[in-house]
């Protein structure tokens, strides 16, 4: 018989947020009269329609596509090069940042990405990942074989957590220890920490010393409205040497229906092999993306193109001031009710601290029976996240406000048991 990938027998029982599809479709058909009022406020998809730009790129890329002189097949797989150079000028080159327009790789958005790139490198590496964790990092890992089993008080074997709290508002540290790749996000899925210039200058002063890679998820990065802030892990000097970049365009352009993301990976970046030798990750990116891939549809690279007008600047800053405009309600509502949050400030999330003696899913399972309110819960995040629960600002304005006046059946229902 065929063998299978006895990796993916590793996986914990679904993943998050399929489970919290399936407990809000159970009481939608135990309630059904309440199914109507329920305010989704856990996934982190957006809700606004497309940058009017995109929308008519799009249109004049299908009509492209309708004529016989201006009709595109095959582009490049690894991208349009007027699109790289649009990315690279616009969001490195303006601002000061070595970027070249070909270590900008086109694909469909950063989560696949930070799949995709375990194919070049080796398995059996040493993963480290923050506790909370956005949980792509470390199933993506379960599934190439860079762990052991399932551990039965969270987490896996061989991966090294890096445990973060309310202490240090969540930022990670460098570990003591020495491991091959460490996966940052900043601004942080799922507590909003955006990482300090001299935390991203000590993270990567760790990695150069240690000849270690930092996968860095900076697909929240257009949130960020603190100038003192880097929006790029390569704002910080030798950052080429030991890191790639995962960029999206799901939240600044609302591309989640349309699928569209990128990786920085400098030329400088190595790795390697068994021998010892030393070898250029450049190279080996772009002949993966040769052999896997026929490159993201032309009418979408036309239409993230677009973005990089000034119109299309103009625009996607106003989608995203929208989104912090609800992310601060939010933060506001929490305050308000006396619970202690962090982020919502130059990211898109909230994340809350449970009432005391509060689970993160009885916080999930009250707000959503009692309120019919869905939220994240942080367990699925990770040990650490445990006693938390995150909000999405990625709404309409009318559901973040009345999200923010039924987080108070949480408070209401955690002071009528005491």
């Amino acid at each position: 018989m065929t063998r299978l990938n006895d990796n993916f027998l590793k996986l914990r029982a679904g993943y998050l947020f399929p489970e919290i599809a399936r407990r809000v479709e159970a009481f939608s058909v135990a309630h059904p009269q309440l199914a109507p009022r329920i305010v989704r406020a856990g996934i982190g998809d957006v809700t606004e329609p497309l940058p009017a730009v995109a929308i008519s790129a799009l249109h004049r890329a299908v009509d492209d596509l309708g004529r016989r002189e201006t009709f595109h097949g095959y582009g490049p797989p690894t991208g349009l090069l007027s699109v790289r150079q649009a990315i690279a000028e616009g969001d490195f080159r303006s601002r000061g940042i070595a970027v070249d327009d070909d270590e900008i790789f086109l694909s469909d958005g950063s989560k696949p990405d930070c799949s995709a790139v375990l194919e070049i490198l080796g398995c059996g590496n040493t993963v480290a990942v923050t506790d909370p964790v956005y949980p792509v990092y470390v199933d993506t890992n379960v599934m190439a074989g860079n762990t052991g089993a399932a551990r039965a008080e969270g987490g896996y074997e061989g991966i090294v957590a890096i445990p973060t709290s309310a202490a240090t508002a969540f930022a990670a540290e460098p570990p003591e220890q020495r491991v091959d790749v460490v996966y940052l996000c900043s601004p942080n899925n799922p507590t909003g920490t955006v990482l300090s210039r001299a935390a991203l200058e000590r993270w990567v002063e760790w990695a150069r010393r240690h000849e270690s890679i930092i996968l860095f998820d900076a697909a929240y990065e257009a949130f960020i409205r603190d100038g003192s802030l880097p929006r790029s892990i390569f704002e910080i000097a030798g950052a080429r040497e030991c890191a790639m970049e995962f960029r999206s365009f799901s939240k600044n352009g609302g591309f989640t229906g349309l699928r569209c993301g990128y990786t920085v990976l400098p030329k400088s970046l190595q790795a390697r092999a068994a021998d010892g030798s030393r070898h250029a990750l450049h190279a080996l990116w772009t002949r993966r993306w040769s052999t896997c891939s026929n490159g993201v549809s032309y009418p979408v690279q036309r239409a993230a193109e677009s973005l990089y007008t000034a119109p299309g600047r103009a625009q996607t800053r106003q989608l995203i001031d929208f989104y912090l405009g609800n992310a601060a309600l939010l933060l506001a509502a929490c305050e308000g009710l006396g619970m202690r949050a962090f982020g919502g400030v130059n990211a898109p999330y909230v994340w809350v601290e449970c009432p005391a003696g509060v689970s993160s899913w009885q916080a999930f399972d009250a707000l959503l029976t009692q309120g019919q309110l869905v939220v994240t819960p942080g367990a699925g995040f990770g040990r650490c996240g445990e006693g938390y629960f995150r909000i999405s600002a990625f709404n309409s304005r009318a559901n973040a406000e009345e999200a923010g006046r039924r987080l108070a059946v949480l408070t209401a229902a955690t002071a009528a048991t005491r």
